[in-house]
C-alpha cells in the first residue's frame, strides 16, 4: 500500500525569485539570476496541445472543475490551489478553502479580476469551459493558462501526467497512476471474454444518458458492459443525450445505473430514486427492473478516478463470478483516505447495488 505521509508531501521548487537589478560597470543595466530564472522554467503542453510555459512549478493555482481539484489534491497540491469554482467547493467540502475564494459560478462565468487579486501562477480550466474566452482575458494579467480535462475517461492517465508537471510533483502522478493501473489490470484479467451485458447508463436527470464520446460510456464497457445508446447521437459538448422514454423501454437493458451529482457529504437519495425508476410508465417489466438489477451511486464515489472506480463496481454487478474476491468498497476507501485525504462514512452512503 502506498504510503500517504509521502504522497501528501509538497513536492516541486519555490517560485523563482524575482530578479534583481543591478547597474553594470559600463552603464547598463543588468539583470542578474536571469538564467537561473530561465532554467527553472516549466515548458508543458496541455489537452488541447498548446504549449504553456510557467515560471517554474506552480505553488498557487485557481483550478476550475470539482474532477480536476480531486486530481490536484491526489497528488498532493491541494494546498497550493487558492481559487476555485462554486461547484467544487459545494462538491468537496474537505478542500481546505472558503467562499471568498470561489473565481468562478460555472464554467462559462469567470470572475477575471477576482482570479487576478488571487494572484496564481496558473488558471486550469476544463476543455468544456470558456477556455479561449480565459486565454484572452487573462493575458493582461500576466496569468498563464492550461487546459486539462479531468472528467473525460479517455484522457484520465494524461490529465495525471499533466498535473504532475505542472506542480514537479511527478512522483505522487506516477502513485495515482499506479493505482488506477492497479484496477484497470484487475478488470482487464477478471473480464477477459466475457459477453457484454446490455447497460442502461442514466445521470442526474431522468432521461439523461451517455454516449461514445463521454467518460461514462467508457466507464461501461471497462465494466464489462454494452451501452444501450452506443448508436445514438447529437449529445452535447459532454456527449450526454435526453432520450425518449420509450426508446429505453423497447432497447430493454439487462441493467440499470443511476448516477445522482456528486458530493463528499453523503445524500440520502437511494430509495426516492428507485421508487421513481419502477414508477415510470412502462418500466417495470423491463428486464433489468424485474430482476432487480438496479444500481443508484453518488457520482463521487463511482466517478473517482476518471470513472475507474465506477467501472469496478459496474463489473462486480455484471459479471459477479469473475470478480469473486474483489472488493470495490476496499478501493473506494483506498482512493477517499489515501489520496483525497478525507474520512469516508460508509461506501454505502454513496453506491448502492442491485437489492436481493
Amino acid at each position: 500500500m502506498n504510503t500517504p505521509l509521502r504522497r501528501r508531501t509538497v513536492l516541486g521548487a519555490a517560485v523563482a525569485s524575482l530578479p534583481v537589478l543591478a547597474l553594470a560597470a559600463c552603464g547598463e543595466v543588468t539583470v542578474e539570476g536571469s538564467e537561473k530564472d530561465a532554467s527553472a522554467q516549466l515548458s508543458i503542453t496541455d489537452d488541447q496541445g498548446r504549449e504553456v510555459v510557467l515560471a517554474g512549478a506552480v505553488q498557487r493555482a485557481v483550478v476550475v472543475n470539482s474532477y480536476t481539484n480531486e486530481f490536484v489534491r491526489a497528488i498532493g497540491a491541494g494546498d497550493r490551489v487558492v481559487g476555485v469554482d462554486r461547484a467544487s467547493l459545494d462538491r468537496l467540502p474537505y478542500l481546505a478553502l472558503e467562499d471568498d475564494q470561489v473565481i468562478a459560478e460555472g464554467l462559462d462565468q469567470l470572475n477575471y479580476e477576482a482570479i487576478a487579486k488571487l494572484e496564481p501562477d496558473v488558471v486550469i480550466l476544463p476543455r468544456n469551459a470558456v477556455w479561449q474566452e480565459a486565454e484572452e482575458q487573462l493575458e493582461p494579467f500576466g496569468i498563464p493558462l492550461v487546459v486539462a480535462t479531468a472528467w473525460d475517461t479517455e484522457v484520465t492517465d494524461d490529465t495525471i501526467s499533466l498535473l504532475g508537471q505542472v506542480f514537479g510533483a511527478e512522483a505522487a502522478a506516477t502513485e495515482v497512476l499506479d493505482f488506477r493501473a492497479e484496477i484497470s489490470d484487475v478488470l482487464e484479467e477478471r473480464l477477459e471474454g466475457v459477453d457484454p451485458v446490455p447497460v442502461y447508463f442514466e445521470t442526474v436527470e431522468p432521461y439523461l444518458t451517455t454516449l461514445p464520446g463521454s467518460g461514462f460510456h467508457a466507464m461501461i464497457e471497462a465494466g464489462g458492459g454494452a451501452n444501450i445508446f452506443d448508436d445514438a447521437s447529437g449529445g452535447d459538448a459532454q456527449e450526454e443525450l435526453t432520450v425518449d422514454p420509450s426508446e429505453v423501454v423497447l432497447r430493454d437493458p439487462q441493467f440499470v445505473i443511476h448516477e445522482f451529482e456528486p458530493s463528499a457529504e453523503p445524500v440520502d437519495r437511494f430509495g426516492d430514486i428507485r421508487d421513481d425508476l419502477a414508477a415510470r410508465p412502462g418500466w417495470s417489466g423491463m428486464t433489468a427492473l424485474a430482476a432487480g438489477d438496479v444500481a443508484i451511486a453518488n457520482g463521487w464515489a463511482t466517478s473517482a478516478l476518471g470513472k475507474s472506480i465506477g467501472a469496478l463496481y459496474l463489473a462486480s454487478w455484471l459479471h459477479p463470478d469473475e470478480l469473486d474476491g474483489v472488493d470495490p468498497d476496499a478501493y473506494l476507501t483506498r482512493w477517499v483516505t489515501e489520496f483525497q485525504d478525507t474520512e469516508l462514512s460508509a461506501p454505502a452512503d454513496y453506491v448502492q447495488g442491485p437489492q436481493a
